[in-house]
């Protein structure tokens, strides 16, 4: 049985119910973090409450707990649903209110968490990639806040995949951004670039874990802006997230990336990331 939480409760996720007037629901007026668990332990806890707590104050939405308290409930659900490898989403909007734009007053925030099997990449797109899609990027200017209201990703993604691809690669002014879901980094001449993390894209968790990999081990990388050519002629592409950890890239808009296979740059941070994983369990 699949256990959520709202407000306070635990209960099956098929008998938790949110009003029609809560702001998620009218607005898309929230926020939310995706959490994977690896054998029953929360990954990069730390760095998920703290994104989060960003995505709060962006909004103007008070954070209604504690990390210590979100850290006992996160617990709680993981263990309710059977620990093991889970994926946690949790959400939390600003409550229910008479329907009106301005900030309500006096309303508590609606909070919720499921948690479901985590969907890492499986092994198959692993040996041999995936194909994506290259679009304009058409969401707001405040990609940077993980904000519920994700229209512009969904028609992003759903064009992805009726073109027969995983996932959108999203250019905006001649100018790399991120994936519709996930953060993507390029490797030309050995070296790996990664697009700045300002207003256009989501400051991923991911991302600066293979920042941080890439500095451990004396990988060459460099941050700045990234041309729509430079990723359209990359030696290789790589996608990331925390539910898909890291993936090449192997066709774009139905030509091949570099050789047409996962990269040695990628396997090697593929490895490291695994290896890091295993090691905080």
């Amino acid at each position: 049985m699949n256990i959520a939480y709202l407000n306070g409760d635990f209960l099956p996720l098929e008998e938790a119910k949110v009003s029609v007037l809560d702001r998620g629901f009218l607005f898309g007026d929230g926020i939310y973090e995706y959490l994977p668990a690896y054998g029953g332990k929360p990954f990069l806890l730390q760095e998920h409450l703290i994104r989060l707590q960003r995505s709060c104050d962006a909004i103007g939405l008070t954070n209604p707990y504690s990390a210590e308290k979100w850290t006992q409930i996160i617990d709680h659900i993981i263990a309710k649903n059977g620990g093991g490898n889970l994926g946690l989403y949790f959400q939390i909007t600003r409550g229910v209110a008479k329907r009106d734009h301005a900030f309500p007053q006096g309303v508590a925030p609606t909070v919720f968490i499921m948690a479901n099997s985590v969907s890492a990449a499986p092994r198959e797109q692993i040996d041999n990639g995936i194909a994506c899609i290259s679009m304009p990027d058409i969401r707001w200017v405040r990609c940077d806040i993980k904000v519920i209201s994700l229209l512009g990703n969904v028609l992003l993604r759903q064009a992805a995949v009726e073109a027969g691809g995983v996932e959108a690669v999203l250019f905006r002014n001649g100018f790399l951004t991120e994936g519709a879901a996930s953060n993507i980094l390029v490797v030309r001449d050995g070296k790996l670039l990664a697009p700045p993390k300002d207003n256009f894209i989501l400051p991923g968790i991911t991302y600066d874990l293979i920042l941080e990999l890439c500095t451990r081990n004396a990988i060459p990388f460099e941050v700045r802006q990234i041309s729509e050519a430079e990723v359209k002629s990359a030696d290789e592409l790589m996608m990331t997230a925390s539910g898909r950890e890291v993936v090449a890239i192997t066709k774009l808009d139905g030509n091949p990336v570099g050789a047409g296979k996962p990269g040695p740059i990628f396997f090697k941070l593929y490895q490291l990331y695994q290896d890091y994983k295993a090691a905080v369990q």
